[in-house]
């Protein structure tokens, strides 16, 4: 990993993990993909390796983020997905050369070739998002419950009832909050 830039939010679906690579979005938005050699990391660590990046493919890569970004975000809220989405969406996912396989336990993964580019890697997560979107998964979007961040995440819980793209960060920074507006509260009450 490259020092200098934020940690990367992993999460176990790669579209909305891929989302969150652009964190905070009404707040101080936190870009964690600054540099075409941080999205290599960012598809290395999610078993996607290529070999280069260039800025116009970094691009490419972070109009894609938006785009899934966005059409999730529709469906969370059950709205009309939009039409300039799902065609980033669908070309990304035409473009690529990469295959599915299976492993050992029964899980799927996807090869990319040694000759492999960024281009492939992102057809992966356009695929990853095609099925989240169309509903073909055991889950359901939804959208965090934070004011600063409102991610979309991919609910898997029991229930169904997640309100945090990620307790360690959305979740821990609302209890807070609400923790010191309760003890500011008491304290002002015993005054």
């Amino acid at each position: 990993m490259h020092a200098g830039f934020p940690d990367f939010r992993l999460g176990n679906v790669l579209a909305t993990s891929f989302t969150g690579t652009l964190s905070e979005r009404h707040g101080n938005a936190v870009e964690r993909i600054p540099t075409p050699h941080r999205l290599i990391d960012w598809l290395a660590v999610n078993g996607l390796t290529v070999d280069s990046c260039t800025t116009a493919q970094l691009e490419l890569a972070r109009e894609l983020r938006e785009s899934i970004h966005a059409a999730a975000t529709a469906a969370a809220i059950q709205d009309a997905l939009p039409a300039s989405a799902v065609q980033v969406i669908n070309d990304c996912s035409a473009q690529g050369r990469a295959a599915a396989v299976l492993t050992p336990e029964g899980k799927r993964l996807w090869r990319l070739s040694s000759a492999s580019c960024v281009e492939d890697a992102l057809s992966v997560i356009a695929a990853d998002a095609i099925s989240i979107i169309a509903g073909e998964r055991d889950g359901k979007l939804a959208l965090c419950a934070s004011p600063t961040c409102q991610a979309a995440f991919f609910d898997t819980s029991q229930s169904r009832t997640r309100k945090w793209c990620d307790m360690n960060t959305c979740g821990n920074r609302q209890k807070k909050a609400r923790f010191h507006a309760n003890q500011r509260k008491n304290s002002r009450s015993a005054e």
